[in-house]
């Protein structure tokens, strides 16, 4: 009990602190590239702390992997530099009895991530891809933002309002551009007002002018001022398209699509649960350390290995969607094959296996022979 107290206890600190490490970067990162997005239209800049939000809880599962991984390695090289590991050595723990305490202390995280990956990855994904549909066809009105060019929902319309504009439902300085019945309009207002007739909404402007010219090249033009004059408003096309992409579709639904897209969709759900797994395995292999050497160059080669890990996972997914090879077929060569790999060369230090002193045995046996 006190072994396996000792080492959960140590691992819960080192994945609490690693894992507040993470998120915090990743939250900075994300806001970025979210304030980003909303600069650029493409976001609701008033729901960018939701879609961060969204975006960070679709990111976890692979946080929660890494935190775990860096803690596993973390915890006992740390071990291992201060000869603690050899204390439990000589009570008769070897290497592999380690296994049993790290995936005691695993199995929530592990099965967090499965939860993650399976369930709250396409439904994160689902409320980002709506908010941004949302605001994508929001109506005309919608669009307008003081002091800024903005282009309607069809593009056919172009609208700038004055900043200092009296409130949202009017504007000063109103500019609209058009492109209807292949004629090019363009209005100009010194005020604007939202009104809402028989049902309708209507941008009135006052005091303005009106330039309409043909746009088969012709010289004719129009100019026409007006005290007052009525634009009726479109409202937005909520309507969502037909083709959902492959990161928004449910798990139950994926494994009724045989389509190389959402396969290859599936292939990087399920390999974040079986890399997570594995990377279990594989900390304990690589954290092994030489007391005198420093504990940085351990973790730097640990890090590697996840990285190489999870670069291979994005590489199966993508030879996927282009039907270069099969889902299961490259779930069971790169999953099963890097767990294969791990319990082997654990097996290996477990019992004290190298290639140094195969030959060396070997060149005993032929002295003695």
């Amino acid at each position: 009990m006190l072994f396996h107290s000792s080492i959960r206890r140590e691992l819960a600190r080192n994945f609490g602190a690693t894992l507040v490490v993470l998120a915090t970067i990743v939250m900075t990162i994300m806001l970025i590239r979210t304030l980003g997005l909303a600069n650029r239209g493409a976001v609701n800049p008033s729901a960018v702390m939701l879609v961060m939000g969204f975006t960070v809880l679709s990111h976890l599962p692979t946080l929660l992997t890494l935190s775990l991984f860096i803690a596993i390695v973390s915890t006992l090289s740390r071990m291992q530099a201060d000869s603690e590991m050899v204390i439990w050595y000589g009570a008769g723990r070897g290497l592999a009895g380690f296994l049993a305490p790290l995936f005691r202390f695993a199995w929530p995280v592990l099965l967090a991530v499965v939860l993650l990956a399976l369930l709250v990855w396409p439904w994160s994904n689902q409320q980002i891809q709506d908010m941004r549909d949302r605001y994508e066809k929001r109506g005309d009105i919608e669009r307008v933002a003081p002091g800024q060019f903005q282009e309607s929902a069809d593009g056919s319309r172009v609208f700038f309002v004055d900043k200092d504009s009296p409130g949202e439902r009017q504007g000063s300085n109103v500019f609209i551009s058009s492109v209807e019945q292949g004629k090019a309009a363009v209005i100009s207002a010194r005020g604007g007002r939202i009104e809402t007739i028989q049902g309708e909404r209507f941008l009135v402007l006052n005091d303005g002018q009106r330039i309409e010219t043909p746009r088969d090249g012709s010289l004719e033009v129009q100019v026409s001022e007006f005290a007052e004059y009525g634009v009726r408003i479109r409202p937005g096309a909520l309507a969502m398209g037909d083709a959902q992409p492959g990161k928004a579709v449910p798990t139950l639904d994926l494994l009724q699509m045989n389509t190389p897209p959402y396969q290859a969709e599936l292939s990087w759900r399920l390999g974040l649960a079986l890399a997570a797994t594995n990377l279990v395995v594989l900390a304990l292999v690589v954290s092994s350390v030489n007391p005198r050497a420093s504990r940085s160059g351990n973790l730097v080669m640990a890090l590697l290995t996840f990285v190489v890990y999870y670069n291979l996972i994005n590489l199966g997914q993508a030879w996927i969607a282009q039907g270069r090879v099969g889902l299961g077929a490259y779930l069971l060569a790169l999953h099963g094959g890097a767990l294969v790999l791990a319990l082997t060369w654990l097996a290996a230090r477990h019992r004290g296996w190298s290639v140094r002193a195969l030959f060396t045995r070997r060149a005993a046996a032929r002295e003695a022979s």
